[in-house]
């Protein structure tokens, strides 16, 4: 029944990009975070108290604080950022750090130009760290996405449509959205793990 409502999809894409952007704005912060760190010290140090507050501060609360200063209409986008991002800037910092030191070596030896060495090493080298990252950041942006929408119920969310679930007692409504709400997950999971792999045959071909 909900499939054949025109309101159904307006939800269902309201709240997938939604949490797409705040997924792809935490990764490439995360990334960029992750390389400031690994060539700086002092941006490491100062980076390390941020990601430990947000890593051990619980989800409601940050959607909470945040409606002071959010609309709740996007609200989903900040909670899904902060959620992702200590998760790729760990990965990805990690994977920078575990880099040959030899292969480090080798490279000022020879001189080859930044760029290469960012092509043909670190990038093969801090994939799989990434892709990890990713496989446990996009469940959870998800879910806090979704949390975030059901707190702070935007027009038009999916989250809104399971808190009027919960408050008229309508059950199966609450089952239905449930289910969508794992079956985009999976999709969202799947095709993005399917994309990387793509990217990464790309590079290893170039």
């Amino acid at each position: 029944q909900l499939v054949m409502e025109a309101e159904f999809w307006k939800s269902i894409c309201f709240t997938f990009f939604r949490i797409l952007l705040g997924f792809l704005s935490a990764s490439i912060a995360g990334i960029l975070l992750a390389a400031l760190s690994a060539n700086f010290l002092i941006i490491r140090e100062l980076i390390y108290p941020m990601i430990s507050v947000i890593k051990s501060i619980p989800v409601a609360s940050f959607i909470i604080l945040a409606l002071v200063w959010f609309p709740s209409r996007n609200l989903s986008i900040f909670i899904s950022f902060l959620i992702v991002l200590p998760v790729i800037y760990t990965n990805v910092l990690r994977g920078i750090q575990e880099t040959d030191k030899q292969l480090l070596e080798m490279i000022k030896i020879f001189g080859i130009p930044k760029k290469f060495t960012i092509k043909y090493l670190y990038i093969f080298q801090v994939m799989p760290f990434f892709q990890s990252g990713c496989e446990i950041a996009l469940g959870l942006c998800w879910k806090s996405g979704i949390a975030a929408e059901v707190i702070g119920m935007p027009d038009g969310s999916i989250g809104e449509k399971l808190q009027q679930a919960k408050i008229y007692l309508d059950t199966k409504d609450l089952f239905a959205w449930t289910f969508v709400i794992v079956i985009i997950s999976l999709f969202f999971e799947k095709s993005f793990l399917s994309l990387l792999k793509k990217i990464n045959i790309y590079f290893e071909r170039m």
